[in-house]
């Protein structure tokens, strides 16, 4: 297990533990099409297979939603954006992020409402892959992409610093 920061630790812990046992998943065949093995929280076709949903929020401008069902979790993350450069970092990586989908395995190619980025995770994807590994691929997602966006705020604030000052010095000779 990775060190996180003081603040981050015990949401990111929360997250840890609650997505850990949401992935308590099984081979779970449609009950309407025969023969046919869909994400039942995606389709949502039968209301008995979903569980209650569980919202784990930091601040009012970060949080995780974990929607459980028989055969399939969607995690949906909301990265915190502070102001209006965040918000266009944030959206840019999000959608640089989605458009490579497939690479990803378990990333979906579309946030749910309200959300940056939705994962989904099959039963045939825990079955291939180990359950810690996705969890532990989640959790360091959340890490880095709090910490890209901050380290690509200070470039571009750094950028701006730089053409700021020259153009200024252009009119002080």
């Amino acid at each position: 297990m990775r060190i996180f920061s003081n603040t981050l630790r015990p949401y990111l812990g929360t997250v840890r533990a609650s997505l850990t046992a949401a992935l308590n998943l099984e081979n779970f065949s449609s009950q309407i099409v025969e023969r046919h093995n869909k994400p039942e929280i995606e389709s949502k076709k039968s209301r008995e297979l979903i569980l209650q949903p569980l919202l784990i929020t930091r601040t009012a401008l970060e949080k995780v939603l974990i929607e459980p069902s028989v055969n399939s979790v969607r995690l949906s993350i909301k990265i915190k954006q502070a102001d209006e450069i965040e918000r266009i970092l944030a959206h840019k990586f999000t959608r640089f992020m989605m458009m490579r989908a497939e690479g990803f395995v378990v990333l979906r190619r579309k946030a749910i409402e309200g959300y940056d980025i939705s994962f989904l995770i099959t039963n045939q994807q825990t079955e291939k892959l180990l359950k810690h590994k996705i969890v532990d691929f989640i959790i360091q997602f959340m890490e880095d992409v709090d910490k890209e966006i901050s380290e690509m705020k200070l470039s571009l604030n750094a950028r701006a610093r730089i053409v700021a000052e020259t153009y200024l010095t252009s009119f002080g000779n």
